[in-house]
């Protein structure tokens, strides 16, 4: 049976940083909610500097989202990476994520700011 997932929008202003550079911030932020799992924050494409990532050859697929895009953050103190995936096409479920980026916590902090 697959998890209960929920995506609304995410309340306030959201930051993601890395390497001393601010990577994404928007308070059009979209909260995932996959049943026990933390909450995962997906920003906006045209809120993230997409222009220091570089799409990933890394692919996952997730059976209830559908299949994930990596990408490697590029910045002054080093490369991260697959620091961030993106839903291109997700499934009708989780639509509302389409055109976001979300980040490995273990990689970019991401919070309320």
């Amino acid at each position: 049976m697959p998890p209960t997932i929920t995506v609304t929008p995410a309340e306030g202003r959201w930051v993601a940083r890395a390497g001393g550079a601010i990577l994404a911030e928007s308070d059009r932020a979209q909260e995932l909610r996959e049943g026990s799992r933390p909450p995962v924050i997906y920003f906006p494409r045209e809120d993230v500097a997409i222009e220091l990532f570089d799409r990933s050859p890394t692919r996952t697929t997730c059976p209830w989202k559908g299949e994930a895009a990596h990408f490697t953050f590029t910045g002054t103190e080093g490369r991260i990476p697959d620091a961030a995936w993106s839903y291109e096409s997700p499934k009708a479920e989780v639509a509302a994520i389409a055109g976001h980026l979300a980040f490995y916590t273990s990689k970019v902090a991401v919070e309320r700011s």
